[in-house]
């Protein structure tokens, strides 16, 4: 993973990315992981190279969608929303997480506050008790800054057009 720049952010972000580099960088087979607004726009990637891709439309994607966190985010999304919806038809109360195993990998979604979600997509070989203890860690450090103000100032950078260097 490359570290985003993250020049020009609040602290409270800064400390949302050192978070996420954390998150991937010691949790072992993680290959991609996006924190999701409430209304599925990608706010932090742990593949910032790829985050122009939230900034353009399909046809402008040179390598196509598999594994790409601006993907993740629509993923998450979507299975947030059917998590929800399931919970409210079953009288279950909220969802905290949900986890989706398949032959060739894993796909961890958990919610963070107001909304917000914390998508991973792991190897198949990667430690499922593991990814859902740091996925843990992440939301209870997470939670309580994600602000609406927080989640505005993340999808502005997002947004924001590189400068400079190609991204």
């Amino acid at each position: 993973m490359t570290a985003p720049s993250t020049f020009g952010l609040s602290s409270e972000a800064r400390n949302l990315h050192w978070l996420l580099t954390n998150l991937v960088e010691e949790v072992p087979g993680l290959q991609s992981v996006a924190v999701v607004s409430s209304d599925g726009l990608l706010l932090l990637s742990s593949d910032p190279g790829r985050n122009a891709e939230a900034r353009t439309g399909a046809e402008a994607r040179p390598t196509g969608p598999k594994g790409s966190s601006a993907d993740l985010a629509t993923i998450v999304s979507g299975i947030g929303s059917l998590t929800i919806g399931a919970a409210k038809l079953m009288d279950a109360g909220g969802v905290k997480q949900t986890m989706v195993a398949m032959d060739e990998g894993s796909l961890f979604v958990m919610s963070i506050s107001d909304g917000s979600l914390l998508g991973v997509h792991g190897a198949p070989d990667c430690d499922m008790s593991v990814v859902a203890y740091h996925m843990a860690l992440f939301v209870g450090r997470a939670g309580h800054v994600l602000t609406p103000e927080l989640r505005t100032e993340l999808r502005q950078s997002l947004e924001a057009k590189p400068t400079g260097s190609a991204q």
